[in-house]
């Protein structure tokens, strides 16, 4: 019984750890990948990384008001 307990822990162990090193590659791409867009929009049009962080931030005010004035126009 105790070497089923034990098999079954490895298996655990051996699926969480690869499924962590996917969430930790994920990641890595995913910030390599925002990283070089923000160096590409700053080299290529002059955009800083501070008003791309204002314009992420004010993204949700500027959805909540395109859809309400789409909604108003029908």
């Amino acid at each position: 019984m105790d070497l089923l307990i034990l098999i079954g822990a490895i298996i655990i162990t051996y699926l969480v750890f690869n499924w962590l090193v996917k969430v930790i590659k994920a990641s890595f791409n995913t910030a390599i990948s925002i990283a070089l867009l923000v160096l590409f929009l700053q080299l290529f049009f002059g955009i800083e990384p501070q008003k791309l962080w204002q314009q992420l931030i004010d993204l949700p005010d500027a959805v909540r008001s395109f859809v309400t004035n789409f909604r108003s126009s029908f």
